[in-house]
């Protein structure tokens, strides 16, 4: 009888067998190159960590209870999350709308072209849809758009729904989306918007305000009726809706049309893992997806999602987490009824098309025309009323605000420099203690080892697979000279250990042991799937990739240091590895005694020049450290210990 022996661990046998075999033994390259963590551990393990981050819903029994928890929940969304930073400030701007024409809309309805501003500076496009005949007050429909690049507001299936709701004697209004249609610029690219949180603002704010500003608008005319608003859209307009109808008490009718699930669905159902503004930072220590449903109680919305949705949010595993935390809600209220779901089987893929279209319409004359007996729920062709895209167009300013501008000029006055500093021992350990907090470092230990030998041409070599905390697990591997050891070179690279054999080769050669890491996000530790919106995950839930990769590289210097008496030193490469040993060679005194840092910043302020984005380098947006620090000062913490930037000046 024989046991079979698993695909990974007779390939590794085979590498040490060949190795052993081998006069010369393997490279320096080859041993860089062996696997140490099993197959998608760095997922399973991100998994894990932001999942368990995720608050629960609360366990309440009454009415008075629940609006005690989502009166904080909706406060604390807004002021710490929402309008962080210089985003206080723009929630307190006036309104601005600029009228620009009316156009023909069809039988019932005109169109009228305006622009409102979101941001000081920020002008969003936007088609008001006004019946002909307008008495007295009438319901006002905010219609966002989720990611049609192309179209943006001029989508057949936004105008047709537009255009539906005006004939039904309805404001409607129809807003471009930031990134999308007119607004499709380099600048409002949603992966710029995280260079305002490394200033300290929040990136989502511009999002939200786009949205408050347009029901602001809303109501100042006329014939709005403030007692029957509502707010509907598609995928990314989807969670603009639950966003604005949770967090904003004035909706009261919401349609989110497969735009979102709770946190813990995405960690599991990669295809809902939401761009920049859906993961914003630190909204998960505050609220769920699921809570922000729920905060919809008792006001009436329609939960919308498509059986076969090929894009993200399928109905099967969206929408029953969202129902299980509101319907108690809803329940506590008397309201259950006010509560929908509809789920789309024609087409079934990703859509507001007529059959989710006629949901809403519906939805609408129960709740706001009950009393209509002529209301009809069923769709009004208008197709041959839909305008070609030039022809909804508005002028904005050719100096528009954006993300990157927004960034661009509130990085000049940055960091903010301390109205006293001075260079006592105290101060030092002040300034290390806001780095430490605005990075959100961990006292992590390497608390378990796993080794493996391998046989080296010259020296020897070892894999270790290290346990820190209880949250991770980091591969290294350790090359040992042939000659007495003179100090502990700990090497980590942008491109993962694989990336610098020649670094590794002559540190061994000049003596030194050298221990090749890759912490979080980089070479080994890569997440296999959709890694860069599991490092917006990890954010959102309170943590920061800078954070953990900081944390891994102190602990790991830690352990370097209890083997041996030798000096531990830090060499870099790249500038996203050059951040965090900076980092970590600051707030490490007592382990870690100089850092070379190859290819690094100069200064963060080079992250928003660049016009960098957050799915290239995940760590570099850590919300609020350009707002506190910047390269040189946190330089200045590594001292008297030597901090080299050996490739400058070449």
């Amino acid at each position: 009888m024989y046991r079979r022996i698993p695909l990974g661990l007779l390939l590794s046998l085979l590498v040490l067998a060949s190795a052993a075999y081998s006069a010369d033994g393997i490279t320096i390259s080859e041993a860089l190159q062996y696997s140490v963590l099993p197959k998608d551990l760095p997922l399973s393990e991100v998994q894990v960590f932001t999942e368990s981050r995720v608050p629960p819903m609360p366990d309440v029994k009454s009415v008075r209870e629940w609006e005690q928890h989502a009166s904080r929940m909706r406060r604390d969304t807004l002021n710490r999350i929402v309008f962080r930073g210089e985003a206080a400030k723009w929630r307190d701007a006036k309104l601005r709308v600029a009228w620009v024409d009316t156009i023909d809309g069809g039988p019932g309805y005109r169109i009228k072209k305006l622009r409102y501003e979101a941001v000081p500076g920020m002008w969003i496009p936007a088609l008001l849809y006004e019946p002909t005949d307008l008495r007295g007050r009438v319901p006002v429909v905010l219609n966002v758009n989720g990611h049609d690049r192309r179209n943006g507001k001029a989508a057949e299936y936004k105008q047709i729904r537009c255009i539906n709701l005006a004939k039904r004697g309805m404001l409607a209004l129809n807003v471009e989306w930031l990134g999308m249609g007119q607004l499709n610029t380099d600048g409002f690219n949603h992966y710029r918007m995280n260079q305002l949180d490394l200033c300290g603002t929040s990136g989502l704010a511009p999002f939200y305000l786009a949205m408050s500003r347009a029901i602001d608008f809303l109501l100042t005319l006329e014939h709005a009726d403030p007692n029957r608003v509502a707010v509907a859209g598609l995928s990314g307009g989807g969670w603009q809706t639950i966003v604005i109808s949770s967090l904003d008490e004035r909706v009261t009718l919401s349609d989110p049309v497969a735009g979102y699930s709770s946190f813990r669905t995405r960690a599991h159902n990669f295809s809902d893992l939401g761009d920049s503004e859906q993961t914003p930072n630190d909204l998960a220590t505050v609220a769920d997806y699921a809570h922000l449903t729920a905060m919809r109680a008792p006001r009436p919305t329609l939960l919308s999602f498509n059986a076969n949705d090929g894009c993200c949010f399928k109905a099967g595993h969206a929408l029953p987490p969202l129902l299980d935390a509101a319907r108690p809600i809803y329940r506590l209220y008397g309201s259950l009824d006010h509560l929908r779901a509809h789920v789309n089987f024609d087409p079934g893929s990703h859509n507001f098309e007529q059959d989710n279209r006629e949901a809403l319409y519906r939805m609408i004359g129960e709740f706001f025309f009950a009393d209509d007996q002529s209301y009809d729920t069923n769709e009004m062709e208008s197709t041959d009323e839909l305008k070609p895209k030039w022809d909804l167009h508005i002028e904005v300013p050719p100096d528009n605000a954006d993300f990157h501008s927004l960034a661009v000029d509130l990085s000049r006055d940055l960091p903010r420099q301390p109205s006293e500093q001075s260079d006592t021992d105290a101060s030092r350990d002040m300034r290390r203690r806001a780095l430490e907090d605005v990075v959100h470092v961990h006292d992590y230990k390497v608390t378990q080892v796993k080794t493996e030998s391998l046989l080296l041409t010259t020296g020897a070599a070892a894999a270790h697979r290290l346990t820190i905390g209880t949250d991770w697990t980091v591969p290294a591997i350790e090359l040992t000279p042939e000659i007495s050891s003179t100090e502990t070179v700990i090497l980590v690279s942008d491109d993962g250990r694989v990336a610098v054999g020649d670094m590794a080769e002559k540190l061994l050669g000049s003596g030194a042991t050298v221990l090749a890491v890759d912490p979080f996000y980089l070479g080994e530790s890569a997440i296999s799937q959709r890694n860069f919106l599991f490092a917006l995950l990890v954010a959102a839930v309170g943590e920061r990739p800078l954070g953990l990769q900081v944390s891994q590289l102190r602990a790991v210097a830690r352990w370097a240091r209890t083997r041996t008496a030798a000096p531990v030193r830090v060499v870099a490469v790249g500038p996203r590895s050059s951040l965090f040993s900076l980092i970590a060679a600051a707030l490490s005194p007592d382990s870690i005694d100089q850092v070379d840092l190859y290819d690094a910043l100069r200064s963060l302020k080079e992250v928003i020049t660049r016009d960098l984005s957050v799915n290239q380098s995940p760590e570099l947006f850590c919300f609020g450290l350009l707002e506190q620090f910047d390269i040189p000062p946190i330089a200045e913490l590594v001292a008297p210990r030597e901090v080299r930037f050996p490739d400058r000046g070449r």
